[in-house]
């Protein structure tokens, strides 16, 4: 029988178990998958700990994956039996070895994309797609700050705003990160535990502050972050390993910055079947133009449970997947 990780109730890596899954048949208008990898990200943390409603009765974990139809159900006309797919967005689930989703949710794999990098890029690519393209549309020469720039999603975003013109100020936590955000691309890198560090971005953005700063730190860090935007310009808040963010008032985003703050979610972009399609083949089509998205951390399906305790304690950088 297939494997998965299930957890039955919210709590730290442990309550995560390895089960057996029966082999279910795909219904009316589903599909499924073998698949051969699972991100990781920090939602599924969320999730796993509580933070976020776990959807009910889905207990496996996991929003993004990549491999083989396997089977298809009545009325599925887009997809055969060996398609290379991938997918990310609800139902939960991706932590298997094998499921059955809605045949809707997969994407075919262009030539030159890899189960392998869609599997592990779906999630964080989609999210750039939507910080980039959506939430504050880039424009060539722009000057954008992205923090934990050596994590997953700092760096896929980096990379591709350089594809796009912009300058980017990327913050790290420790020297040693450093050297990722820079081979992502990265102008300038600072780090975040520095007193300056506000100072000194607005310095090197034309001494007025970035265009768009996304924060995926959160915690106290939201509120520094408004502090490096020019007037008129944007901050993305997207999750909040470092903790809650504390309450933001409106007046804080008025005169004299007049600055916009957004707290956008891959996962309701996902679900919308428009922006769906719309950016995962515009993320496909920048992988195939040579898109990176390296992988810095790669466990077997069984050992999930440590791949969760490493992200959450900041010992990876780039992306992390199991294989199966």
């Amino acid at each position: 029988m297939p494997l998965a990780i299930a957890m039955n109730s919210p709590g730290g890596p442990e309550t995560m178990q390895l089960v057996d899954l029966p082999i279910t048949e795909p219904g009316p208008g589903q599909a499924r998958i073998r698949q051969s990898i699972s991100g990781v990200n920090f939602v599924d943390i969320y999730i796993r700990s509580g933070l976020y409603p776990r959807p009910p009765g889905q207990t496996i974990l996991g929003f993004e994956g990549a491999g083989v139809v396997d089977a298809i159900g009545p009325g599925v006309e887009d997809l055969k039996v060996g398609d290379r797919v991938a997918y990310v967005g609800h139902p939960l689930g991706s932590y298997a070895e094998m499921r059955t989703l809605p045949a809707s949710r997969l994407i075919k794999l262009p030539d030159g994309v890899s189960e392998r990098l869609a599997g592990s890029t779906m999630l964080r690519g989609l999210t750039a797609q939507m910080l980039l393209h959506k939430v504050h549309p880039v424009q060539p020469g722009e000057w954008l700050l992205v923090h934990a720039a050596a994590g997953g999603v700092g760096q896929i975003v980096t990379r591709w705003a350089k594809r796009l013109g912009a300058n980017v100020i990327a913050t790290v936590g420790s020297e040693a990160k450093a050297e990722f955000a820079y081979e992502a691309g990265a102008d300038t890198v600072l780090l975040h535990t520095s007193e300056d560090w506000v100072e000194e971005t607005r310095r090197i953005a034309d001494r007025r502050g970035v265009h768009f700063a996304i924060d995926g730190i959160g915690g106290a860090m939201l509120s520094q972050t408004l502090a490096t935007v020019r007037p008129f310009g944007m901050v993305a808040s997207l999750g909040q390993p470092a903790g809650p963010i504390p309450p933001v008032q409106i007046e804080e985003l008025t005169a004299p910055r007049a600055i916009a703050l957004s707290r956008p979610s891959v996962l309701v972009y996902a679900n919308d079947p428009d922006l769906y399609r719309q950016g995962a083949e515009i993320l496909m089509t920048e992988l195939q133009a040579g898109l990176v998205n390296p992988i810095g951390a790669e466990y077997t399906l069984k050992d999930a449970a440590i791949a969760h305790a490493d992200l959450e304690a900041g010992r990876t950088t780039a992306s992390v997947v199991l294989t199966m």
